[in-house]
C-alpha cells in the first residue's frame, strides 16, 4: 500500500518529464549556448581566434551607431504593426460575429493571408510598392497624384513602412480569428441585461464586451508583440535592412552579423539583448493590464 502511494506521488513527474527533455534539448541547449558564445569572440573566419572575450561583444554593440536607429525601429515596427492588426482585427471579429448571406464564404477570404507564407507575402509587397511595374505607383501616376513612381522600398526612414504594410496584412486575421472566438463565448442573457438597463451599442462594447473577452485579449497582445518584435522574413525579403540599415529591426540586424559579418559572438549577445527587453516587456505587460484579474465584473 505504502509503494503504490509513493509511486502515485512521483507519476506525474515520470508523466511531464518526456516534455521536459524535449524542452531542455530544443530550447535550454541552444540558450545555453547563445548565452555562452555572447560572451566569446566568434568570427566564422577567425577559427585561430576564438577565446572568451567578456562583456566585449555588448560594449561593441553599445558603440554600435546603427543600435539607437535599429532600436527605434524595433519599437515602430512593434507598435504600428501590432496597433493596426488589433484595430483591424477587432473590427473583422466584431463584423464576423453577426450573421449575414455569405458569412462563411466571406470568413474563409479574409483569413486567407493567415495561411499564405511569409515568403510570398514579402513578394507580394515587394511588387506592389515597386518603383517601374508596382501597382500602388501605377495607381497613383493614373490618378494625377504623381508624375512619376516613388521608390518606396529605397527611400531611408520610410523603406520600413511598406514592410509594417506587409505585416498588418498578414496579421489581422490573427486577431479576427481569437477575438471572434472569445465574442462567441459571451453569454447573451448579459447583452439581454444591458438592454433591459438602456446601454447603448458603445456603452455594451466598453462595459459588456471588452471586460468580458480582456483575457484574450490580453494574451493575444502578449502573444502578437513577441512574435512581431521576433520577425525579420518580410524586411529582410522587401529591403533586406536597407538603404543604409534605416529598415533593420533587432532580429533583421542579427541575421546581417552572421551573414555579412560572421560575428555569432556579437550576434549572440544581440539575441540575449533581445531575450532581455521580451522578458521586462511581459513582465511590466502583464502587471500593468493586470491579468489576473482580467475578466471579473
Amino acid at each position: 500500500m505504502l509503494k503504490a502511494i509513493r509511486w502515485k506521488s512521483f507519476e506525474p513527474y515520470l508523466l511531464i518529464t518526456p516534455a521536459v527533455l524535449i524542452i531542455l534539448a530544443f530550447f535550454a541547449y541552444p540558450l545555453l549556448s547563445g548565452l555562452k558564445l555572447a560572451f566569446m569572440h566568434y568570427v566564422l573566419f577567425e577559427p585561430g581566434n576564438i577565446h572568451f572575450s567578456g562583456f566585449e561583444n555588448f560594449k561593441s554593440l553599445l558603440a554600435d551607431k546603427n543600435l539607437p536607429q535599429i532600436l527605434g525601429n524595433s519599437v515602430l515596427w512593434v507598435i504600428l504593426t501590432v496597433g493596426l492588426q488589433f484595430i483591424l482585427g477587432f473590427i473583422l471579429a466584431l463584423a464576423l460575429n453577426k450573421q449575414f448571406k455569405g458569412k462563411n464564404i466571406y470568413q474563409s477570404i479574409v483569413f486567407l493571408p493567415w495561411a499564405v507564407s511569409a515568403f510570398l507575402i514579402g513578394m507580394i509587397f515587394k511588387w506592389l510598392f515597386n518603383e517601374q511595374n508596382g501597382l500602388i505607383n501605377y495607381l497613383l501616376v493614373k490618378l494625377g497624384i504623381l508624375e512619376k513612381g516613388i521608390p518606396f522600398l529605397a527611400i531611408p526612414h520610410v523603406s520600413i513602412f511598406p514592410v509594417i504594410a506587409a505585416m498588418v496584412w498578414y496579421g489581422v486575421p490573427f486577431f479576427g480569428i481569437m477575438i471572434l472566438a472569445a465574442l462567441q463565448n459571451v453569454p447573451k442573457d448579459i447583452y439581454e441585461s444591458a438592454d433591459i438597463d438602456g446601454a447603448g451599442r458603445m456603452t455594451k462594447l466598453f462595459k459588456v464586451t471588452i471586460p468580458y473577452i480582456k483575457p484574450t485579449i490580453i494574451i493575444t497582445l502578449l502573444l502578437r508583440v513577441i512574435w512581431v518584435f521576433n520577425s525579420a522574413d518580410l524586411i529582410y525579403i522587401m529591403t533586406n535592412g536597407g538603404p543604409a540599415n534605416t529598415s533593420h529591426n533587432l532580429p533583421s540586424y542579427i541575421f546581417n552579423k552572421i551573414f555579412y559579418t560572421t560575428d555569432y559572438g556579437q550576434a549572440s549577445a544581440l539575441g540575449i539583448m533581445m531575450l532581455v527587453i521580451l522578458i521586462l516587456y511581459t513582465l511590466i505587460f502583464l502587471k500593468t493590464t493586470k491579468y489576473d484579474d482580467a475578466g471579473d465584473f
